[in-house]
């Protein structure tokens, strides 16, 4: 059978691939597409290609600031079908944040409705809004029809769209961007376009300073002057820059160097913070009052957080939190007690909730060859203002087409007023009129096409009069626009004038005034982690069968306990809700749990066992509430220990930390805590031997030296105590016996001892 496929046109055939290879052609024509027509902004007028569709779709409508709204549901229609087909609620979503005065610091659309609010609350349906373009917005589409950009057909080929906009307003860094591409993102916070306009001029200043050209800076020129150009431009920048200006307000706490090397290099980030006062209130109390809250924090899912960790017991210095807001955010925070310290409460609160928040920076843009670039603040301020020149180059190209032609037609009408009779003639008895005029004359088509139009009213005196006024002052003005074209520093100039209005409509009145406070250092507050989570006194109980369970406050020694029939107290301790406790076994392990983890109530608790690794074979010997610095005398039952740091204790798994290693068929005896400079230690053979505790290593793991020489048996107790103060124990009537008189006993460490002092008791155990 012959092979059909090899006949097939390329078009409709089939070819070999790697699988690999298709894939990756795919994936590249897919990132390439959302990296150039979605997510990343363009750094010449800060807009993705959805924003820029809405103002020009907008603008085709004719919704200027000064005329009438129109249902957004039309606006988002006109956009969808001429322009950008893709989803209305992407389309409705994108045009709902450039109306929203909290998350844009510069709307460029005025919404009639509702749009949202800080709450994080959605915008109502797009049958139910309005909008119209803002100032703002309409400084981004100045002389845009005047051929001040290039423009292409939209996808379907029907309609015509601009591929950037003219932008007489830094809209890029005014208003920041965000967006996540495939491979690459970009995060810009929103700043003062006073500032920025300042910027761009101080930049102007250095550019003129150095006799510098656009070429010699030009991006991508041979031996370009660019980069030095724009580091010498920085620190002048940032004198007017002051860093980020949220439209939500807020304090800016970065420090100064660490901005200066986030706008040199466009990577960074700014901690923002709440703003703050301390009000008095009733009865020598007060609350504080948070009027601002950081960019893009919601302020109910703000709220929700801190009550949230309220009601964890994390905010131990906060009573309560109220939320008075209106139109003007209001959030009332009252402290647990007036003896509060205000900036103590507040720091917990940045360290702990989204009161302080850290807004990204990454400045990575579409440059002017739509390459994706990560650039410094410099670099894009001066694209900007690069832009700003093409357009001035165009728009006075345009201008000047425009007076060629009407001048070409005034010379036109001004030999009509000096040939009247003969045009007259012409027109009345000529069968071509215009290709009479034309040889007649030597005019233009353009000419004779106006002279014919013409309309008799026209031919007055008067009119001649107002032709050659309209003549003189045109030709004045090409001749002014031809000296512009001729020579660059009157272009920077003309720009610099125009930038200077832009910061005098924007950057001045309640607009244009900073949001952000700037220059507020840290404040130097020391705060305890511990403040974080609310301490309160329990107390631990473990019984004889391994139950454990913890109660509320700090009981008294001669408390009644209950325990399950047949069961009985083994030891309790005094705790912290906030401590961990350390237990230690038989099996020479340690092990720790969290007193938070230990269940609480009036019940029998839980068995150990289901907290700690234990085997039926183990058993708990002691219980102790860690403290930082304390040691611990541990031994076994044939009569070897050491000394060890609390440290050493603590276990971070489930299974506990062997510490003690005892001789096989032995076990651990004892785990104690080191107070005091003596140790007594008794044998099963009933003798006593006191030795100084230097004479002990203090170690963190291992079998120990040995404590006491036995002929039979082994270690029966051992305790630590002062010398000075004497040695006590409790005798069979429960009364407690000191001894001070101890040089009998007294000797070296592995001593055999002497027999114990006459009402020692039968147990042969010091408690």
């Amino acid at each position: 059978m012959p092979d059909d496929t090899k006949a097939l046109p390329d078009a409709g055939g089939t070819r070999d691939t790697l699988l690999a290879d298709a894939l990756s052609e795919r994936y590249l024509a897919y990132a390439m597409s959302t990296i150039m027509a979605r997510s990343l902004p363009d750094v010449r007028d800060g807009l993705k290609p959805v924003h820029r569709r809405l103002l020009w779709a907008m603008h085709q409508l004719k919704l200027d600031p000064a005329a009438g709204f129109k249902k957004c549901a039309r606006i988002v229609g006109d956009v969808m079908g001429k322009y950008h087909p893709h989803g209305d609620a992407a389309i409705y979503d994108a045009m709902v944040r450039l109306a929203q005065d909290f998350a844009a610091r510069y709307p460029l659309v005025e919404g009639q409705g509702n749009f949202g609010n800080i709450d994080g609350d959605n915008a109502a349906a797009m049958r139910y809004t309005e909008a119209r373009l803002t100032e703002v917005a309409q400084a981004m589409l100045q002389a845009i029809d005047e051929n001040t950009v290039d423009f292409r057909a939209t996808y379907d080929g029907e309609e015509q769209e601009p591929m950037v906009l003219p932008a007489a307003f830094p809209n890029l860094l005014a208003n920041g961007a965000n967006g996540i591409a495939v491979g690459m993102a970009t995060s810009i916070p929103p700043h003062n376009a006073g500032e920025l306009c300042g910027a761009a001029l101080t930049q102007l200043q250095v550019f003129r300073d150095r006799k510098l050209t656009l070429a010699e800076v030009a991006l991508g020129a041979p031996g370009s002057a660019r980069a030095e150009f724009l580091d010498a431009s920085l620190a002048p920048m940032l004198a007017e820059v002051k860093g980020p200006d949220f439209p939500t307000g807020g304090v800016l706490v970065e420090p100064a160097a660490a901005m200066r090397e986030a706008y040199r290099i466009g990577r960074g980030g700014f901690r923002v913070r709440a703003k703050w006062e301390k009000v008095p209130a009733k009865n020598g109390t007060w609350q504080i009052i948070v009027s601002e809250i950081p960019y893009q924090v919601a302020k109910a899912k703000l709220i929700e957080q801190i009550a949230a960790l309220l009601e964890e017991k994390k905010l131990p210095l906060l009573g309560d939190i109220r939320d008075e807001s209106t139109d003007i955010v209001r959030l009332v925070l009252e402290p647990k007690s007036r003896a509060v310290d205000p900036a103590m409460l507040m720091e917990t609160l940045f360290r702990a909730t989204d009161l302080e928040t850290r807004l990204p920076l990454n400045m990575n843009a579409l440059d002017a060859e739509r390459t994706p670039r990560v650039m410094g603040l410099p670099e894009v301020v001066w694209s900007w203002v690069e832009h700003r020149h093409v357009v001035l180059v165009r728009r006075t190209e345009h201008r000047l087409a425009a007076i060629a032609r009407r001048l070409e037609i005034l010379d036109g009408y001004l030999i009509v007023y000096l040939n009247l009779d003969e045009v007259i003639r012409i027109v009345r008895e000529e069968d071509k009129p215009k290709e009479a005029l034309m040889a007649t004359f030597e005019l233009t088509e353009l000419q004779a096409n106006a002279i014919l139009d013409m309309r008799l009213r026209a031919l007055r005196k008067l009119e001649e009069m107002e032709i050659r006024k309209e003549h003189r002052k045109l030709s004045a003005e090409q001749k002014g626009l031809q000296g512009l074209m001729k020579s660059e520093p009157k272009r920077w100039e003309a720009i610099g004038a125009e930038i200077e209005a832009t910061r005098v409509k924007f950057g001045d009145g309640a607009l244009g005034k900073r949001r952000t406070e700037t220059g507020a250092a840290l404040p130097a507050i020391t705060v305890d982690e511990n403040a974080f989570v609310e301490r309160e006194p329990i107390t631990i109980i473990l019984s004889e069968k391994g139950w454990i369970r913890a109660q509320k406050g700090h009981i008294a020694e001669d408390a009644e306990l209950r325990f399950k029939e047949g069961d009985s107290l083994h030891t309790w301790a005094h705790a912290q809700s906030t401590d961990r406790i350390v237990f230690f076994a038989t099996n020479g392990k340690a092990y720790t749990l969290k007193a938070e983890a230990i269940p609480r109530g009036r019940g029998d608790g839980q068995p150990v066992r289901l907290l700690l690794d234990l085997t039926n074979e183990d058993t708990l010997l002691s219980m102790h509430v860690h403290a930082e610095g304390l040691r611990y005398l541990v031994a076994t039952t044939d009569g070897r220990g050491f000394l060890v740091a609390g440290e050493e204790l603590l276990a971070e798994k489930r299974t506990g930390k062997q510490v003690l290693m005892p001789e096989p068929g032995r076990e651990a005896l004892l785990c104690i805590p080191a107070e005091g400079d003596t140790v007594a230690v008794v044998g099963e053979n009933r003798k006593l031997l006191l030795f100084p505790l230097d004479q002990l290593p203090q170690m963190a793991r291992g079998r120990g030296v040995q404590l006491q020489s036995y002929k039979d048996g082994g270690l029966s107790d051992a305790k630590v105590f002062t010398r000075k103060e004497g040695l006590s124990w409790r005798n069979g009537g429960g009364r407690m016996r000191v001894e001070t008189d101890l040089q009998p006993w007294r000797g070296n460490r592995a001593g055999a001892g002497r027999p114990p002092p006459h009402g020692f008791p039968k147990s042969n155990r010091f408690e």
